[in-house]
């Protein structure tokens, strides 16, 4: 009987979700007009004959039309019925005595209705129940089916401050609270809005008396660390996580404490960002002015952030990409405001290839610090377009460069990467080449600081496997994963940057800095630690009854099974524990430059082979796999003999870009 009572529920939610509005208010006024007239018919069943057939006609059509023009006007056609608060039962109950008063003037005026008190008592109390009663019992139905058919019972863990405003924000939410689970035994006889709080021993339990599929974090203070053995604890009970916002969020309005979210997968790797060295996190950037290129991007658009909050004098933006210039830019504006801050921020599009372009902004904007987060990142699509990887990874980093120094900057930071180390696909082997040109240009200026920071993946960036997986999982699957051994670093995006930051003050020239990423973590573990965290299972061998089938699809061209964060072992420490200074070979600017020269001979002839044999000639560690191609090269079966340009040409071409201011 209740399952069925429960599938009818769904039903008529299904029904009125479909409905548009104007058509739930006639269906809702046709409703009213039947229970009004119903409520009269009933309350004058005991009145024989005393009214007129004519005067009874008219009451029974009259008398609910004035009550339903009174409902109109107290608003009742415009509230949702499953969100109707005491406004509800107010306008119900001051129609129904308005509807006695006027029975009342009726029976007095109109001749041929005589009307007793007690006829007018039983209208009122008819229409109480049919109208009042009727909503009531609609709102339960539709209540009671949106949370089944949502998210259903859900145990809050945290019966802190937090806890409590979540109880009372989602009082009307999807969500329906069965239990509260707190660390705090002193919390373990307390109650909120008369449900229990327990210890966290009695989960289990709980998860199976109430029939819990989720488990709402509202622990937002809470440390990492702490946060990952929860998680532990609650991933065998097959439970989805969520959380709520960070404390400092809602405390600002930046969130309200009922935007619960997916649990952040930087919560499984349970470590606790290092709090930034003052002196270190604004030698860069406050009062300054500061240039970001690539700044649309995910590593640029988290600098531009952080870089907004420390206070800078102004903060030029540099992208190729108009929608993403656009939506940084308008982000940025509002984090300033927020604050209070006065910064010109400069939005323009632009390319690090047109070396010109960039020196008159360097001098126009008169920029101290320069982040050079522009870069093709994507192994895959970088192993296929190795011309486009190549000149703008290597010759965008070197005219960006000497824009620099032509420019007079002080501190020049490349946002590096660990596939630099003992690279395997051309995206390493580029980004080391950039590398390779700044410990050259060091060794020509002093004036203009140059240093690297290399670190691993960063969590939820452009193209990383977190939202690959997350949407993998929404769609039911399969995750797919390269290798059941393949590992990488990580870390989180905001972490990363505010180690680069720090970094770049610590610069004394050509440095090569490297960011602690703690252990390891094996790809499979964390597309399965995802599907756990969901409250899904994984479909294996063990487990064929799973939900989530982890699929392995071989290693991509050029991808490594781990990652590198140094070549050789020559490393020390810095002021900060977190950033590490790697000492590693350099080539003298001579050989640099005639590298360079080749290389840009190579790109304007569109010769693929040319700039592979340059890329290994400066990378001595690159070790291609299979052999990379560009795609427009190998389709149009061009050669450096087919290009129209004569060799002479080319060399002009290429001199005066080397030459040029």
């Amino acid at each position: 009987m209740r399952s069925w009572s429960r599938r009818t529920q769904h039903k008529l939610y299904a029904l009125a979700s479909c409905l548009s509005r104007g058509s739930k208010q006639v269906i809702l006024l046709g409703f009213d007009l039947a229970a009004l007239g119903t409520s009269l018919a009933l309350a004058l069943r005991s009145v024989p004959f005393a009214v007129g057939s004519t005067s009874r006609l008219l009451l029974l059509v009259g008398a609910p039309l004035l009550a339903t023009c009174l409902f109109w006007a107290f608003g009742l056609y415009r509230s949702v019925v499953r969100s109707m608060g005491s406004h509800g039962p107010f306008a119900v109950g001051a129609v129904a005595i308005i509807s006695a008063a006027a029975l009342a003037i009726c029976n007095r005026l109109v001749p041929g209705i005589y009307i007793s008190a007690d006829v007018i008592y039983r209208y009122c109390f008819f229409l109480l129940i049919f109208v009042g009663g009727g909503r009531l019992l609609a709102r339960d139905i539709l209540s009671r089916s949106i949370q089944h058919s949502q998210n259903g019972r859900v145990i809050v863990y945290g019966a802190g401050e937090a806890g409590r405003r979540l109880a009372d924000a989602l009082v009307s939410g999807p969500w329906k609270i069965v239990a509260f689970v707190d660390d705090n035994p002193q919390s373990h006889r307390a109650s909120i809005r008369n449900l229990k709080v327990y210890a966290p021993t009695r989960l289990p339990a709980l998860v199976t008396k109430f029939r819990v599929r989720e488990v709402l974090l509202a622990m937002p203070s809470l440390s990492r660390r702490r946060r990952n053995e929860i998680i532990n604890d609650l991933i065998p009970l097959g439970v989805a996580v969520h959380t709520v916002p960070d404390l400092i969020d809602i405390v600002t309005g930046a969130a309200a404490v009922d935007d619960v979210k997916d649990v952040n997968v930087a919560d499984v790797l349970g470590r606790d960002p290092v709090p930034p060295v003052p002196q270190l996190l604004e030698a860069c950037a406050h009062g300054r002015a500061v240039l970001v290129t690539g700044s649309g991007g995910s590593i640029g658009s988290e600098l531009c952030r952080q870089i907004v909050r420390l206070g800078p004098r102004r903060l030029v933006l540099v992208e190729r990409s108009e929608l993403a210039l656009y939506q940084v830019e308008r982000e940025l504006r509002i984090i300033a405001t927020a604050h209070d801050l006065t910064i010109d921020i400069v939005p323009l599009l632009g390319d690090v290839y047109d070396k010109s372009r960039m020196v008159q902004v360097l001098r126009t904007y008169s920029i101290d610090t320069i982040y050079h987060a522009a870069a093709y990142k994507h192994v895959p699509i970088v192993e296929r377009n190795v011309l486009e990887g190549a000149k703008n990874n290597v010759i965008g980093t070197w005219h960006m460069a000497e824009a620099a120094v032509a420019s007079g900057v002080s501190t020049f930071i490349l946002v590096s990467t660990d596939k630099a180390v003992n690279p395997t696909n051309v995206m390493g082997a580029t980004k080391r080449m950039a590398e390779i040109v700044l410990q050259g240009l060091q060794q020509l200026s002093d004036k203009t600081c140059f240093c690297m920071v290399r670190f691993g993946n960063v969590l939820d960036s452009s193209g990383s496997v977190v939202p690959l997986f997350r949407e993998q999982i929404r769609s039911g699957g399969p995750i797919t994963v390269t290798h059941p051994e393949v590992t990488r670093y990580f870390m989180t995006i905001p972490e990363a940057v505010n180690l680069v930051l720090q970094a770049g003050a610590m610069s004394e020239g050509g440095d090569v800095f490297v960011l602690d990423m703690g252990s390891p973590v094996r790809i499979a573990d964390l597309a399965r630690r995802m599907v756990e965290l969901s409250g899904l299972a994984v479909k294996d061998e063990e487990t064929p009854d799973g939900d989530i089938e982890i699929r392995y699809t071989g290693l991509r061209p050029a991808e490594k099974l781990f990652e590198e964060l140094v070549i050789g072992k020559s490393i020390t420490g810095t002021r900060h524990p977190r950033i590490l200074r790697a000492v590693e070979p350099a080539l003298a600017w001579s050989v640099i430059e005639g590298l360079l020269k080749e290389l840009l001979v190579a790109l304007t002839q569109h010769d693929c082979g040319t700039a592979l044999r340059v890329l290994r000639q400066a990378v001595a560690e690159y070790q291609p796999g299979e052999q990379p191609h560009d795609l427009v090269d190998r389709a149009s079966g061009n050669t450096p003999r087919d290009h129209p340009r004569r060799a002479g040409e080319v060399a002009k071409v290429t001199q005066l870009s080397i030459h040029r201011n």
